[in-house]
């Protein structure tokens, strides 16, 4: 899903597609916008994201007011849990959503589901295509 939106925003803006754990604060402050894609983990957001959040939050924080965002998770469940997580963490940083979050929900219940590799349907990866879209073009045209 990640692959997706970072594609079609490349036609728009330059994207670093960057895992949780490769982030540093020096790539919230070099950023123009930010598009965060994670992972439901037991009903909250896994923890890759949440030690990104911890490693960068107070370096960053002060220093990225009203720069866009948006977010996509892939849920096991109803994926609530991680983005009212992720949506408090963000409001400190008092960062400016500008595309609808997309919950990617595979109802994987037991643990077969859970460990089974997912299929990302085709309209959920023309949404994730749809949100590196929208923010590319928003960051491109100044509009963010």
């Amino acid at each position: 899903m990640a692959h997706e939106a970072a594609q079609a925003a490349r036609n728009e803006v330059r994207v670093d597609l960057c895992a949780a754990h490769e982030v540093a604060p020096e790539n919230m402050l070099a950023a123009s916008g930010y598009l965060f894609v994670c992972p439901e983990n037991l009903g909250t957001m896994s923890g890759a994201m949440k030690e990104f959040f911890d490693r960068c939050y107070y370096p960053a924080l002060g220093r990225i007011e009203g720069r866009p965002y948006g977010s996509i998770i892939a849920a096991g469940s109803d994926g609530k849990g991680a983005q009212a997580q992720m949506d408090r963490i963000i409001t400190g940083w008092r960062l400016r959503r500008v595309v609808e979050s997309e919950i990617v929900n595979f109802q994987a219940q037991t643990p077969k589901a859970i460990l089974a590799n997912k299929v990302v349907p085709e309209p959920a990866l023309e949404k994730c295509r749809e949100i590196g879209q929208l923010l590319g073009a928003g960051i491109a045209m100044g509009a963010f």
